[in-house]
């Protein structure tokens, strides 16, 4: 059964669980946690400071909850608390949260005719990929080689962190002897078949060298060649790939261009960081 959304100005029960269970999607929603961007929401959205006891009573939050979960936002800067009016109000720290969202997409912008540049001096199609949390990662930019015959590559798209070429990059970083991890490995579902031995060898190839392979494994007949884009603090945020057709270029063209998606990357670690 679809969810429902609830009207915000209206009373609702108060809290009698810490978790609920979405059916249809598999979800577990943390009702703390819930709650606080509840809370958020409705300050952000209110304009004017407002008291725990009225927020409370709007949300249909239970009063000491609201209270207690108002003084943790107030602490982490996400919320404003004036002792005199006893009210509280969204801080400046959410909209630094949201700048900064707002600027990494910009910059994301900022790097699209470098891929473009790139793509048409390569003769291939390059992407930008970027980690989504534990366990994905996601196109945030395609530019397509400008050649006839070309390979598209749509953004959003989003694969397991552990698949295709950027996807060895992001390994460098793991244990790939954890169980969890295997578990993963052997879960996704490879275009042809690929023992966990050889992509420990991939692995350690492309830690070794900085840039990693995938011929065929992700897709049939394509082959992807990536390298990372280091942040400051030295993670893997972001891989650039170049993506082209198995036999498009011989053992020494994938080295060139190995080596050639190091030395962008390097340089468009300025422009997304």
């Amino acid at each position: 059964m679809p969810r429902t959304q609830t009207d915000s100005n209206a009373p609702q029960r108060p809290d009698t669980a810490e978790t609920t269970t979405d059916v249809q999607k598999g979800a577990v929603s943390v009702k703390p946690v819930s709650n606080a961007i509840r809370i958020l929401r409705h300050l952000s959205q209110a304009g004017t400071p407002e008291r725990s006891v009225d927020l409370a009573r709007v949300l249909g939050i239970n009063p000491s909850t609201c209270f207690n979960i108002l003084r943790t936002l107030v602490m982490e800067d996400v919320v404003d608390f004036n002792p005199l009016s006893k009210r509280y109000s969204a801080g400046l720290g959410l909209a630094r949260l949201v700048e900064q969202l707002v600027t990494q997409g910009q910059r994301v912008e900022f790097a699209k005719p470098l891929l473009q540049e790139l793509a048409a001096r390569l003769r291939v199609t390059v992407t930008l990929w970027r980690r989504m949390g534990p366990d994905r990662i996601v196109i945030v930019s395609s530019a397509a080689s400008p050649t006839d015959v070309r390979i598209d590559m749509a953004e959003g798209q989003r694969l397991p962190i552990l698949m295709g070429a950027s996807g060895r990059l992001f390994a460098t970083r793991m244990d790939l002897d954890e169980e969890k991890i295997r578990d993963d490995f052997e879960a996704i579902r490879w275009a042809r078949p690929l023992p966990l031995k050889v992509y420990r060898q991939d692995v350690a190839l492309a830690a070794e060298r900085g840039w990693a392979v995938d011929d065929g494994y992700f897709s049939i007949g394509i082959l992807a060649i990536a390298a990372p884009v280091f942040s400051p603090s030295g993670n893997i945020d972001f891989t650039v790939s170049a993506v082209l057709f198995r036999g498009q270029r011989d053992e020494e063209g994938i080295e060139e261009i190995g080596r050639t998606l190091v030395t962008f990357c390097a340089e468009l670690s300025k422009v997304l960081f």
